[in-house]
């Protein structure tokens, strides 16, 4: 029997951004098979199971009021009514409206397999899956992987990243960029990856072993810390001549204190003379 797979390359890069030798794409994932079918059951589940099922409306026994017969039965000369909350009524109950019920949709484990492995075929035909080395963050810097983006050259686009496992740093870091999603490869889904128009991909996570490269990184200084720098002399500046005033205002007061003494010490005088 021919075997009908198709093999990917898909092309490589540092966490840095700096490009590398292209990389295989396992054979078992992005087997080229596309299956569009299975793909809109498994999307239109997803988002179906993603449904509260809130809405809810009250039939005429929920509604208050409407006990009383409105008017009596014959001799009014209009059509006979037993309730104000009759649904033809004006604030009566409603007929047939939604009531909480569960939206949710049940997908056999392989057929959500398949089309994950489709989404992931349909992004490969693209050439929309990148492989980086490895997301080794010691701390969350939305700067660093918003300079990732930007060298990929994939700024404007919908970007899902998917680490080796659990990575929060990496999660915090792509959390405040609207157009990145961070996410385990273990937890993907076909939504998530039909969602993106890029996939980056984390070596380990399909097998590939790259050592990532010894770059510098350098870090730009951030703007709030350039404005304290700044602010810091001006406070200083400011600080030394607070008191230079003081004693100027000291010096002016003394003469002018003076001045006025004098004449009080004459008047208290002339009244000692009287």
């Amino acid at each position: 029997m021919a075997d009908n797979t198709t093999s990917f390359q898909a092309a490589a890069y540092s966490a840095q951004g700096t490009a590398r030798d292209s990389v295989a794409l396992p054979g078992d994932v992005f087997d080229g098979v596309v299956n569009m079918p299975v793909m809109h059951q498994a999307v239109k589940a997803y988002l179906a199971n993603q449904r509260q099922g809130n809405a809810a409306t009250k039939i005429r026994k929920y509604v208050t009021g409407g006990n009383q017969k409105p008017w009596k039965q014959k001799g009014t000369g209009r059509a006979r009514q037993g309730s104000t909350r009759a649904p033809h009524w004006v604030g009566g109950g409603t007929v047939f409206g939604p009531i909480p019920r569960s939206y949710a949709e049940y997908v056999p484990r392989q057929v959500r397999a398949l089309a994950r492995r489709s989404a992931f075929s349909a992004r490969a035909r693209e050439n929309a899956v990148y492989v980086i080395d490895r997301f080794d963050y010691d701390a969350p810097k939305t700067s660093r992987l918003a300079e990732l983006v930007a060298k990929l050259g994939v700024a404007d686009q919908k970007v899902l990243i998917l680490t080796d496992g659990a990575k929060p740093n990496v999660f915090l870091s792509g959390r405040n960029l609207p157009t990145v999603h961070v996410m385990p490869y273990s937890d993907v889904s076909t939504y998530h990856i039909l969602w993106s128009d890029v996939v980056l991909i984390e070596s380990s996570a399909i097998g590939q072993s790259m050592e990532p490269l010894n770059e510098a990184r350098t870090e730009k200084p951030s703007a709030r810390k350039t404005v304290a720098k700044t602010a810091a002399p001006a406070k200083k500046a400011a600080a030394k001549k607070a008191p230079a005033k003081k004693a100027a205002a000291k010096k002016a007061a003394k003469p002018a204190a003076k001045k006025a003494a004098k004449p009080a010490a004459k008047k208290a005088a002339k009244k000692k003379g009287k």
